[in-house]
């Protein structure tokens, strides 16, 4: 009797069904979306997202490039791919064997960045196959992923002052953040953030006119600004018009993308309508550091260009996260060469850059093991998928980057953070400022 038992629990978590559809995301652009059932009742849906900045290091993301459909943008290749190709490979497997089932769809593509399938493809599925196995188990997503000992509400770093790719104004750095880190609890951080960003909107207005309360991909205001500066002396001004105190209860933070303001063939950063030599734009950062309570800047320089980032993680990696996106684009072999010329502590974690949740998480085992402060991360063209606030919870991280607190694309996975801190009740702890190098002034 017990044999039979184990079997039929055996059987439960064996795949029986995989679908792969064509979905829209947050641009109206064409998405994937992968659907993976279990013997056991557990179903698994996921969308991918895709970014508008992408580093030329991300895994490959395959679109159909039939003009006459979506400009293009189509992913029917990438469904077929799900359907015909990944489906009959997977079926019958065991969903608790991840690892096992990312590398087959791994050999079953055959190239180095996911070429042929699509890391798109890929991920949709691998999502799924975690998503079916934690409701075959009727757990939380986040305690599938990491036991009873998942337990950190992620500090949430909330753009809400776009520029660069994100926006169409003359700001070059992509991204103005705020990091509600000195407040007790997500719950607190998450209403302090929202009430900072009611008065950005009305200081914004007052100065700008209705034109600059627009919303960018992210949710954050796109006003016509000229130089960072103006951004970040509105960003104070809204904390204080909130009734927080800059750096002790909510801090500042960048992503610069300095690739897009990169020009290559001059070898210089166009920035605040000049251009800098690369030690002029090291010595930019340090200024505004000094100037703001800024505690993170993600990749302040050229994607390619680890010297300079080494420059400026040995200057004020003691006070300031230093984070690679574009630089390290979730690869293992990236991060590995960046930790060996200590350039950058921090890594931006977006899982369709590498394509499988057992690369994903390998890549952040790894970072926490060499004490680099990995960071979850959305892309600019998201979805309605929560998966990475179960994964910022489930890996303890304490970190993670959505957006503002606008569009439901965004909100949702605030939303499923605020239901874990409710699951977690007393258990829950709050990342607040622990993830810094040291306390913002």
């Amino acid at each position: 009797m017990r044999d039979l038992v184990d079997f039929l629990l055996e059987e439960s978590y064996k795949i029986c069904h995989v679908k792969g559809r064509q979905v829209l995301d947050s641009r109206g652009k064409p998405t994937v979306e992968a659907e993976v059932a279990t013997i056991g009742g557990g179903v698994g849906i996921s969308q991918v997202p895709a970014g508008a900045s992408k580093g030329r290091y991300e895994a490959w993301e395959l679109r159909d490039k039939d003009p006459k459909k979506f400009k293009g943008y189509g992913v029917l290749k990438a469904v077929e791919n799900i359907n015909n190709v990944i489906a009959k490979e997977i079926v019958g497997l065991d969903s608790r064997r991840q690892k096992l089932i990312d590398r087959k769809m791994i050999e079953l593509d055959g190239t180095p960045n996911k070429a042929k399938l699509g890391a798109n493809t890929i991920l949709a599925v691998s999502m799924s196959v975690l998503k079916a196995a934690a409701d075959t188990y009727g757990l939380p997503l986040f305690r599938y992923i990491g036991g009873y000992n998942a337990r950190v509400l992620p500090t949430p770093f909330m753009n809400i002052i776009n520029g660069g790719k994100h926006a169409g104004n003359e700001l070059s750095i992509q991204e103005f953040m705020i990091i509600p880190g000195g407040l007790e609890s997500f719950n607190e951080a998450l209403r302090a953030a929202c009430e900072v960003y009611y008065e950005l909107r009305e200081i914004l207005k007052e100065k700008y006119g209705l034109i600059a309360v627009n919303v960018g991909d992210e949710g954050g205001f796109a006003p016509p600004m000229k130089n960072s500066r103006e951004a970040l002396n509105a960003l104070v001004k809204a904390i204080k018009r909130a009734g927080y105190v800059e750096g002790q209860d909510i801090a500042l933070a960048l992503d610069a993308a300095a690739t897009s303001f990169y020009v290559s063939d001059k070898g210089k950063y166009f920035i605040d309508g000049k251009h800098f030599e690369p030690y002029e734009l090291l010595d930019y950062y340090i200024e505004l550091i000094n100037e703001y309570p800024i505690v993170s800047i993600e990749d302040p320089f050229y994607e390619e260009d680890f010297e300079m980032f080494s420059q400026l993680t040995s200057k004020v990696g003691n006070e300031v996260l230093i984070v690679g996106d574009d630089l390290f684009a979730t690869n293992m072999n990236r991060l590995k060469k960046g930790v060996r010329e200590k350039a950058a502590n921090a890594i931006l974690i977006k899982m369709n850059q590498i394509g499988t949740i057992s690369e994903t998480l390998e890549v952040i085992n790894y970072a926490l093991k060499v004490n680099y402060q990995p960071i979850i991360s959305h892309r600019s063209g998201e979805t309605e998928d929560y998966m990475i606030a179960d994964l910022a919870v489930g890996t303890n991280v304490g970190a993670i980057k959505t957006g503002a607190p606008a569009r439901s694309e965004r909100t949702v996975k605030y939303n499923r953070l605020l239901r874990i801190s409710e699951i977690l009740f007393e258990e829950a702890e709050y990342a607040g400022f622990k993830i810094f190098p040291s306390k913002p002034k």
